[in-house]
C-alpha cells in the first residue's frame, strides 16, 4: 500500500529511510511547539492562551504536513511560520492595536486568497514580478527581526529611555531572574552553535532542551528565581501528559467573533496582503531551496506537482487560523529530512503524526522558558541572514532598496513596512536612473508600488 501511495522504489527510497527522515525533520522543527505559544501569548503582543496556541500549532502542522504528503507526495513539513507569527503578535496586535481574533481572520482570508492563487498561475506571476534582490532582502530582514525578538525574550536587549534600546545592565536586585536568564541564553546560543557546527541532527531542538535543563538546574539550586512580574516563570513542568483540551476552545473558531468596527476595510486588506506577500515568498523560497537539494527540479528548473504543494500550504493556513494560530508555511528545516534521505510524502506523514502526538505532551512544552527558546530564534535569524549573499552590492539600484527593506523592517519593528520601503524604493530608483527599460519592470510591480504609496497617503 505504501509503495503504491508514495512510489518509494521510483524515488529510490524505502520505508526505513523515510521514517528516519520524518523523525529527523520533526526534531529539527519541533522548537516551534515551544516558540510559537511563547510569541503569541506574550503580554506585549497577542496575549493568547499558550496551551490553546500549542494545540493549534500542532494541529495546523499536522494538517498541512499531511496534505503535503497526500496532495504532492513531497517530504516537506509545515508549521506556523517564524517571522509571520512575530508580525501577527507584535505588529498587527501589539503595535497596530487590533484584536488577535481580527488578526486570525486576516490569516484566514489570506489562506483563501492563497488557495485561489495556488489553483491558477497568478502566484507565479507575482513571484516573477518581484526582483530577486527584494526576495533576498525580505528573508534577511525577517531573520534580523526574529533574532531581535529573541534577544528581547532573553532579556539581553531591554528598553532604554535614552536610546530606545540597550544592553541588559545586570543589576544586583534582579540578577537572579533577568540576569541569569540572559546568561543562560548566551550559553544556549553557544551550545546550539556547537551542535550545528558538528552537524548534530536536531541541533536547534537539542539547544533548547540543554538550555532548559540548565535552567532547571539553576532553579533547583536557587540560582535562578522565577519572577512572574517580569514574565519569568518556573522552568519545571507541572506534568508530562495532559488530556485536558478545554483551553483549546479559547482560540478554536474565535476568528469568527472578530469585531470589524475597529478597523477600516483598506487597513484590513493591507494586513491580509502583508501576510500573503511574506507567505508567498517564504513558501516558494523553501520549496525551491529544499527541492534543489533533493534534485527534484526538472530540466527547466521547475518543481513538478508544485500546485499540490502550494494548495496544501494554503489550506493549512486557513485551517490553522480556525484552530487559532498564525500563518502556516513550508519549513526550511525540511532540508534536514531530505538530507537524511527522505524523498516522498511518507517522510511528511511521519512528521505529521509526531506533531499530532505532541498535543498530549503540552505541559512539557509550556514549561520551556523564553530564555531557552531565545537561542533558537537567534540561530534561525542567522540562517535567514545567509540570503544577504544573494544581494548584488555592486549594483546600487539593487543594493540600496534591499538595504532600506532590511533597515526599516528591523528599526520600525515591522515586516510590512520593510517590504513597502523595499518595493517603493526599488521601483522609484530604477525609474529615475533610467534603468526601468533595461530591467523590464513589470506592470504588476508598478501596481504594488502605487498601492504601497497610497497606503502611506491614506492610512
Amino acid at each position: 500500500m505504501l509503495e503504491k501511495l508514495f512510489r518509494l522504489k521510483e524515488n529510490k527510497t524505502d520505508i526505513r529511510t523515510e521514517v528516519l527522515a520524518g523523525i529527523t525533520t520533526f526534531m529539527t522543527m519541533a522548537y516551534i511547539l515551544a516558540v510559537n505559544p511563547g510569541l503569541l501569548s506574550a503580554p506585549s503582543g497577542s496575549a493568547m492562551n499558550p496551551t490553546a496556541v500549542l494545540i493549534a500549532t500542532a494541529l495546523a502542522s499536522f494538517i498541512g504536513t499531511m496534505l503535503m504528503a497526500l496532495l504532492a507526495n513531497y517530504p516537506f513539513a509545515m508549521a506556523p511560520g517564524m517571522g509571520l507569527n512575530a508580525f501577527f503578535s507584535f505588529t498587527v496586535v501589539g503595535a497596530m492595536g487590533y484584536s488577535w481574533q481580527l488578526a486570525l481572520m486576516a490569516v484566514f482570508v489570506e489562506g483563501l486568497v492563497f488557495i485561489v492563487l495556488s489553483l491558477t498561475n497568478v502566484r507565479e506571476a507575482i513571484f516573477n514580478a518581484i526582483p530577486m534582490t527584494l526576495k533576498s532582502a525580505v528573508s534577511v530582514g525577517i531573520g534580523l527581526f526574529i533574532a531581535f525578538i529573541g534577544l528581547q525574550g532573553a532579556n539581553l536587549i531591554v528598553a532604554d529611555p535614552a536610546v530606545l534600546v540597550g544592553f541588559q545592565p545586570f543589576e544586583p536586585e534582579n540578577f537572579s531572574s533577568v540576569g541569569i536568564s540572559a546568561i543562560l541564553t548566551v550559553v544556549g546560543v553557544l551550545v546550539t552553535a556547537f551542535l550545528l557546527i558538528k552537524n548534530v541532527k536536531g541541533g536547534i531542538l537539542f539547544g533548547i532542551l540543554i538550555t532548559w535543563l540548565l535552567g532547571m538546574i539553576c532553579e533547583a539550586a536557587g540560582i535562578y528565581i522565577p519572577n512572574a512580574e517580569l514574565e519569568l516563570y518556573s522552568t519545571i513542568p507541572q506534568g508530562i501528559i495532559s488530556f485536558n483540551f478545554s483551553d483549546f476552545g479559547q482560540t478554536f473558531g474565535q476568528l469568527f467573533t472578530a469585531d470589524f468596527s475597529s478597523i477600516k476595510i483598506l487597513d484590513f486588506i493591507v494586513i491580509c496582503f502583508s501576510f500573503l506577500f511574506v507567505d508567498i515568498f517564504d513558501t516558494l523560497g523553501t520549496l525551491i531551496g529544499v527541492s534543489s537539494k533533493a534534485n527534484m527540479l526538472d530540466k527547466d528548473g521547475k518543481l513538478p506537482r508544485i500546485k499540490g504543494a502550494l494548495l496544501a500550504d494554503a489550506v493549512a493556513t486557513s485551517a490553522g487560523a480556525v484552530f487559532g494560530t498564525s500563518t502556516t508555511t513550508t519549513y526550511v528545516e525540511s532540508a534536514a529530512g531530505v538530507t537524511q534521505g527522505g524523498r516522498t510524502g511518507l517522510t511528511a506523514v511521519i512528521t505529521a503524526l509526531l506533531f499530532l502526538l505532541s498535543i498530549i505532551f503540552s505541559p512539557v512544552f509550556l514549561a520551556i522558558p523564553t530564555f531557552a527558546t531565545a537561542p533558537a530564534l537567534i540561530i534561525v535569524g542567522f540562517y535567514m541572514m545567509g540570503m544577504v549573499v544573494k544581494i548584488n552590492f555592486e549594483d546600487m539600484t539593487e543594493a540600496i532598496p534591499a538595504f532600506l527593506c532590511i533597515l526599516v523592517m528591523v528599526t520600525a519593528y515591522s515586516i510590512p513596512e520593510g517590504i513597502s520601503f523595499g518595493v517603493i524604493s526599488w521601483t522609484v530608483i530604477n525609474l529615475i536612473t533610467g534603468k526601468s527599460k533595461e530591467k523590464k519592470i513589470s506592470a504588476l510591480m508598478y501596481v504594488l508600488t502605487v498601492l504601497f504609496i497610497l497606503k502611506y497617503i491614506f492610512l
